[in-house]
């Protein structure tokens, strides 16, 4: 079977848990092929070098959503290789010009609409009872001018120069003063208009990729995108011009992310708003066109079915972390007799971010002290990423400082403070795995999250938890840790504190959690969800091949026959017959995974 793995600021960018778990994916499935179709969301992703793709992924692509657009997307028609006939002085290049831009217009004017949702009829009239447009109708109205600008970049290209000329910012401006839209809209400002269409023109930019051709993604027997967003847009062109069948994967929701993302850069709100309903009408159109959606936890899939997707089309499939990484860790936990610790020693490990909310964190353990002056706090972080999460750490040490002053147990003695921030890789957590083993109970408090990384690496750790109640926590703990609310220091040190008091409980749960997360978030559960998802869909979606018959109703001579397509690679040779004992047979059948290098979004 050839796959084509659509992703988005991560495989084969060596960055993040989004680029480890595609890599164990690929490699886990080695007995398919791969076509990897990457799009960077920076030059940050592109610094951090990329993933040595294993043999059997036969091509990666790439295309940026950064910087300017790529020439051959401004000049060239896609696929054709002939110019555009932009700037040419001849009679057939006016022709031309006039054509591309009157399509432009044409599909253009039906995005810009459906965007701003002002009052302008539908293609069956429909209005809603605020004189916008019915939910159904905007998202038939977006479809058709998205699928329109797709065509106008094949036939003609230069796609991205229109999306930022002077015809799209005055049908931009037009649609969002059309009648019935939101004042918000109603009142945007030409400087916002121009931040507006830039950023749209980068999101489009998957449409003038030369990546439609046979040999591409029209060739692939399913498209497998690891989100709602841009990376689904190569998705949805290979399933409308070429019938390939389409999966979408999230383990974040990533309509949430992207409004997020636009609040913390400080966008206009009038400019948030055209990108936040971009945003949500693309994702509905990807569900809607997915044979199969998979999220990777309940929350996401709520999300998901608000946003447009069917359950019948729907199953959750947690991530694959790579167990073997922490497999030491939970051994000594389980061997380890409980008994209480002579310096409780709480542990935060992760991505250090505002989301995560260590200034809650800090509160509480103010609390804790009050009550366990020998307790002490450390606080793993991973490699600082970009300046807002340098900034916001060095803020949380200004602030620990202030809460917890330098002490000595004596007047010659060198004074410590009882929190520390340490990085891993340093001499105090070489590894992840030593990170979690430092403290005797692991808190997670972050006031927003998506699938809790750490908590499930904890687990594997055999370590028992406190966490807030956001994103995926719930479901991932069950009843192996403990939860409170979110942005509740008071609550967070009241259950760190039984655990602290009470070491054969602490033991119980780590030991609940380990075997919880050995159940359901390995590598090998989550390969095998994958393998059978893609039989299936490709079982029921079959790729449109070349016909058997021509025009004329006769067969075509020499055409390959269905039963001559393998939905697997075969080995050119057997294996000679070996007699192998069951147990060592099922262990045999496992496929042989590697990790990404660098850690994950924690």
């Amino acid at each position: 079977m050839r796959i084509a793995l659509l992703t988005e600021g991560g495989y084969p960018y060596a960055r993040g848990e989004g680029g480890a778990w595609c890599d164990r994916l690929v490699r886990g499935l080695g007995h398919h092929d791969f076509d990897v179709y990457a799009l960077s969301r920076s030059s940050r992703t592109e610094a951090g070098g990329r993933v040595e793709p294993p043999p059997h992924v036969r091509l990666v692509r790439a295309e940026r959503l950064w910087g300017e657009p790529p020439a051959a997307a401004r000049g060239t028609a896609r696929g054709t290789g002939r110019s555009t006939g932009h700037g040419s002085a001849h009679g057939g290049g006016r022709t031309v010009r006039r054509a591309r831009r009157a399509a432009f217009l044409r599909h253009y004017t039906d995005f810009a609409v459906a965007l701003a949702g002002g009052a302008a009829l539908s293609a069956n009239g429909g209005r809603a009872a605020d004189g916008g447009l019915e939910g159904r109708a905007r998202a038939d109205r977006f479809a058709a001018g998205l699928y329109g600008l797709a065509e106008v970049a094949a036939q003609y290209g230069a796609l991205p120069e229109l999306l930022r000329g002077e015809d799209a910012l005055a049908v931009l401006e037009s649609a969002c003063r059309a009648p019935g839209v939101r004042p918000l809209l109603g009142d945007i400002v030409v400087t916002e208009l121009l931040t507006a269409a830039a950023l749209l023109e980068r999101q489009l930019r998957p449409l003038s990729a030369p990546w439609y051709g046979p040999a591409e993604l029209g060739a692939a027997d399913v498209c497998h995108a690891v989100s709602g967003g841009p990376a689904a847009l190569p998705g949805l062109l290979a399933k409308r011009f070429s019938g390939t069948p389409l999966i979408v994967t999230e383990y974040t929701v990533r309509v949430r992310e992207a409004l997020l993302a636009h609040r913390a850069a400080g966008l206009a709100p009038a400019v948030r708003a055209l990108l936040g309903d971009y945003q949500r009408l693309l994702a509905g159109e990807t569900y809607r066109q997915a044979a199969l959606v998979t999220p990777g936890s309940t929350h996401v899939r709520r999300w998901q079915e608000r946003t447009g997707a069917r359950r019948e089309r729907m199953r959750t499939v947690h991530p694959g972390i790579d167990a073997a990484r922490f497999a030491r860790a939970g051994e000594a936990a389980e061997a380890a007799a409980p008994a209480a610790p002579a310096d409780p020693t709480l542990a935060w490990v992760g991505r250090v971010a505002p989301a995560k909310d260590l200034i809650a964190l800090l509160h509480a353990f103010r609390a804790i002290r009050r009550e366990e002056p020998r307790a002490r706090l450390r606080i793993f972080h991973l490699p600082d990423t970009d300046e807002r999460s340098t900034a916001y750490l060095g803020h949380c040490r200004t602030l620990a400082a202030q809460l917890f002053p330098y002490e000595a147990a004596g007047p010659h003695a060198v004074g410590e403070s009882p929190v520390v921030f340490e990085e891993v890789g340093s001499p105090g957590a070489p590894e992840l795995a030593d990170a979690y083993t430092a403290g005797d109970v692991v808190l997670l408090s972050s006031s927003a999250e998506g699938f809790p990384l750490s908590v499930v690496e904890a687990m594997f750790c055999g370590r028992a938890t406190v966490s807030t109640d956001v994103g995926a926590v719930r479901e991932v703990i069950g009843g192996t840790g403990l939860v409170v609310p979110p942005r509740n220091p008071k609550a967070l040190a009241a259950a760190a504190l039984d655990l602290l008091r009470g070491p054969e409980r602490a033991a119980r749960l780590g030991a609940a959690a380990r075997e919880r997360a050995l159940t359901l978030f390995t590598v090998g559960r989550c390969v095998d969800a994958f393998r059978e998802s893609y039989l299936e869909v490709v079982a029921h979606h079959p790729v449109r091949r070349e016909s058997l018959w021509d025009a004329a109703g006769d067969p075509r001579p020499f055409t390959a026959p269905p039963e001559s397509v393998s939905p697997t690679r075969l080995a050119p040779t057997p294996a000679p017959a070996v007699r192998v004992p069951p147990a060592a047979a099922a262990v045999a059948e496992e496929p042989a995974l590697a990790v990404a290098p660098g850690g994950g979004q924690r």
